[in-house]
């Protein structure tokens, strides 16, 4: 079989919806912690929920960070969603202070539990929500966004966001309750989601679609 895309299976993480999603956009895809795979996969999903010390410790035992690592500095594309992204980060402040992957430089940050008015509002944050183009950013051509407009809508559940140490490294932002939460990350070839494409509905497969392509 030839693998069109691999996930990444560290013991933590939405594979069996993540791998049914790129099947949909007509991938072929290999859920597995082997290395050599991995090693030699044309493209690579780095999936998860849950807590970052808990995801970069299932890394960490089966020796995968380093191979993860090292994948990104092939130039072949690398996805993350939700903690897959944010353990692209440098740092995460969820439960202490926790070392990420380091490839788009920033830190992990718990969702403010206010409103720009001050008002308390729900943590998690959970539901739909539009993207938009940061301000760093004119356009979305030439990235896994490309087919999309702002104002597009995908689905997110976390109570942690990735604020990036360099501003061009946002992809998309969204708003919940007047705060910018960084809802979309690129540094190159790498990508990371906040949102769930694999629950995003149409624009989710169209964002998957793009990645494979």
């Amino acid at each position: 079989m030839t693998v069109d895309v691999t996930v990444v299976d560290y013991g933590i993480g939405n594979l069996f919806s993540v791998r049914r999603a790129l099947e949909t956009c007509g991938a072929s895809v290999a859920v597995t912690d082997d290395r050599k795979i991995i090693e030699s996969s044309p493209r690579l999903v780095l999936p998860g929920v849950g807590a970052f010390a808990d995801g970069m410790r299932g890394l960490i035992e089966r020796k995968l960070d380093r191979v993860v690592v090292d994948y990104a500095k092939s130039n072949r594309p690398l996805l993350g969603i939700c903690l897959g992204m944010q353990m692209l980060a440098t740092v995460s402040e969820e439960f202490g202070e926790h070392k990420g992957l380091d490839l788009i430089p920033g830190c992990v940050k718990a969702v403010e539990p206010t409103g720009a008015d001050g008002v308390p509002h729900k943590i998690p944050h959970i539901g739909w929500t539009e993207l938009q183009m940061p301000r760093s950013r004119n356009s979305w051509d030439d990235t896994i966004l490309a087919d999309l407009q702002p104002g597009s809508s995908v689905y997110l559940v976390h109570s942690f966001a990735v604020v990036p140490d360099d501003e061009t490294n946002r992809l998309a932002d969204c708003d919940y309750s007047g705060r910018t939460i960084s809802a979309a990350i690129q540094n190159g070839n790498v990508y990371g989601c906040q949102f769930h494409p694999e629950k995003s509905g149409r624009v989710g497969l169209t964002i998957l679609s793009r990645f494979l392509s």
